[in-house]
């Protein structure tokens, strides 16, 4: 008797977590898909050379997936992430160029973007500003300072030790970026899952006057949500500007809406109060991919925005239906 409880009880929690996670589920199912029809519509798609071409190219926007997930969690946006990046890598980098101190450099990175996500989270948190209103007014802040702080000119001619956290590789063959990214994800997927500032921001974004009343500190974790943002942009810069050992007034321009992308692609509800970091990674993979696909196929590149749009757009309807489909 015990033994069929037992099952009858991990049948049921198995269909719990399948309920759960099925847009993930979904997104992995297509994800699969789109990869085998584009294995054989190129050859040169499937190859470990490709493979790690897009693993280079969406291991900085990993990075803003992370935080844009956090915060949208919370029912916000954050519009400001790529110019965040390029601002604050150009910053670092002028730093490192000048001084050559490698250390010194990263810290002021991170530093500036950590000072930019605050300064929205301040703005949204305890100001009760709209945050698409606010990012967007950060994201032309921080665009025309990168031009005018570095005078439209690339940084660059920086040590050779910066650039182990871009090129670097394990036994030769594994990049360390790789290694790093996934480390940054476990750690947020245990924050969001496990601690009660991650269960807070649900709480925040399924329902803000709820939480409040429940005695959580509204403003400080909507606050801390954009911080969190601000500090994964820099992680991003810093990831980019060492695999390219330089950094120009362009880098990070478009990111946000791939790090969107992304994020709603992977389940997270714009709404707020549902999503996981688990969806988001194979969002990442998805939208990288496609790009990478598009681009391996001749697709001219002014249509490719197209179809990214395309994609968050589907992604948005599909919640939707969901979401009407459980009230009836």
């Amino acid at each position: 008797m015990e033994k069929e409880n037992m099952t009858l009880y991990r049948k049921s929690a198995g269909k719990r977590f399948f309920k759960e996670h099925k847009t993930e589920f979904s997104m992995l199912i297509i994800f699969a898909v789109l990869f085998i029809i584009l294995s054989f519509s190129s050859e040169y798609f499937f190859t470990p050379q490709n493979i790690k071409n897009v693993m280079s190219q969406i291991s900085s926007n990993s990075m803003l997936a992370i935080g844009m997930t956090v915060v949208i969690i919370t029912s916000g946006i954050d519009l400001s992430v790529g110019a965040n990046l390029g601002l604050s890598g150009m910053i670092g980098c002028m730093v490192l160029m000048k001084t050559q101190n490698v250390l010194l450099g990263i810290l002021v990175t991170l530093l500036i973007s950590t000072f930019v996500g605050a300064v929205n989270g301040l703005l949204i948190g305890y100001g009760k500003m709209p945050a698409f209103i606010v990012t967007l007014g950060m994201m032309q802040i921080c665009r025309s300072l990168d031009y005018v702080i570095s005078n439209a000119n690339t940084a660059s001619k920086f040590p050779e030790a910066y650039s182990f956290l871009g090129k670097a590789k394990i036994n030769g063959s594994f990049p360390v970026y790789i290694l790093f990214i996934i480390l940054m994800f476990s750690i947020f997927i245990w924050v969001l899952a496990k601690t009660r500032f991650g269960r807070f921001l649900y709480a925040i974004g399924s329902n803000e006057e709820a939480a409040r009343l429940s005695g959580i500190n509204v403003k400080l974790c909507t606050m801390f949500a954009y911080v969190v943002s601000g500090i994964l942009c820099g992680f991003g810069a810093w990831i980019m500007t060492s695999r390219l050992m330089a950094c120009d007034p362009t880098y990070g321009n478009g990111n946000e809406m791939d790090a969107i992308a992304a994020t709603v692609i992977g389940g997270t509800s714009m709404s707020g109060g549902k999503g996981t970091l688990m969806g988001t990674a194979i969002g990442v993979l998805l939208v990288g991919f496609l790009r990478n696909a598009l681009n391996i196929l001749g697709v001219n590149p002014y249509w490719q925005g197209t179809a990214i749009g395309a994609v968050i757009i589907v992604a948005v309807l599909a919640e939707k239906l969901s979401q009407i489909r459980i009230k009836k």
